[in-house]
């Protein structure tokens, strides 16, 4: 029995990956770091305070964590106003589930930045309960971000379905112990060993029903 939702942002509701990166690979390039696919794979679902850190300490860049986080959040900001990338049917699919069952958010963005994504897309009064990996311990692949939320929103883990596209956030929702629905992120897909770790994949928002989420 299912009594909640749990759904990830980037790559789901979100085409922002590609974002990310491109913002992330010019900050990291203008001050002599290196930004290559091992740092870019490397930083996927990491949380604010993990990848600043990376950056600093793996990728070479000479500012510390707390400036990197701040000034890349900064320009995501200036992005994501400029153009939020929704993805084809996420807003239908957000408030269709709305209906149905009470929705949280467990996102490795900073608190700031998907509090301005789910304002300027409308979404924000359909969300009871949202949570950013830099607000618990460990970011994804650990269970704890999908933990805090299902607390959050007080539904136990085991009884929310959760909506993810990535190979650690799949990890992350499953260790947490919730049933998986996976949407393959196109541009930066799981690895197949996650993807066997879903209870359900489907193609795309649209096949995201209540009965895809109930299982």
């Amino acid at each position: 029995m299912i009594d909640g939702v749990v759904f990830d942002l980037d790559g789901v509701l979100l085409q922002s990956e590609e974002v990310w990166d491109a913002v992330r690979e010019r900050y990291v390039r203008d001050r002599g770091g290196r930004y290559d696919d091992e740092v870019q794979r490397a930083m996927m679902g990491m949380s604010a305070p993990e990848w600043s850190r990376y950056l600093h300490e793996e990728a070479g860049v000479p500012d510390e964590p707390e400036a990197i986080n701040r000034d890349v959040v900064a320009l995501m900001l200036g992005a994501y106003r400029n153009a939020l990338p929704l993805l084809p049917g996420a807003a239908e699919a957000v408030r269709r589930t709305a209906e149905t069952f009470p929705l949280a958010l467990a996102s490795s963005s900073n608190r700031e930045v998907f509090e301005a994504v789910l304002e300027l897309g409308g979404l924000a009064e359909c969300f009871d309960a949202t949570v950013s990996s830099e607000e618990v311990e460990r970011g994804k692949p650990a269970p704890d971000v999908y933990l805090e939320a299902a607390r959050r929103l007080d539904v136990a883990p085991e009884r929310c379905a959760a909506v993810e596209d990535s190979h650690a956030g799949i990890r992350s929702a499953k260790s947490a112990g919730m049933r998986v629905v996976a949407i393959p992120n196109a541009s930066y897909p799981p690895d197949d060993e996650a993807l066997a770790l879903a209870d359900v994949v489907v193609r795309s928002l649209d096949e995201l029903t209540t009965e895809v989420l109930s299982g």
